[in-house]
């Protein structure tokens, strides 16, 4: 087995946050460029979807890295 420790996995939160952004700025680079309203719906679409993952991937950085940090108040999507 292989395991990550939370300072790891936070790393790979945010390479996988850099790769969303680099894809976000893609589609709204290429949306400039389509008139077809029904391709645009679904690049618009596509983008909301991304930015949540996007939001999510940083929130999940954040939590990793500073899950042990005394007085860090977690967010409390991600608690239980």
């Amino acid at each position: 087995w292989f395991y990550l420790t939370l300072k790891e996995l936070s790393a790979e939160y945010r390479a996988h946050a850099r790769a969303l952004d680099l894809r976000i700025c893609q589609l709204q680079t290429a949306l400039e460029y389509i008139q077809d309203e029904d391709k645009r719906f679904l690049i618009q679409e596509r983008i909301h979807m991304l930015s949540t993952m996007l939001r999510e991937a940083r929130e999940l950085a954040v939590l990793c890295e500073r899950y042990y940090d005394r007085g860090y108040r977690r967010n409390v999507k991600y608690t239980i």
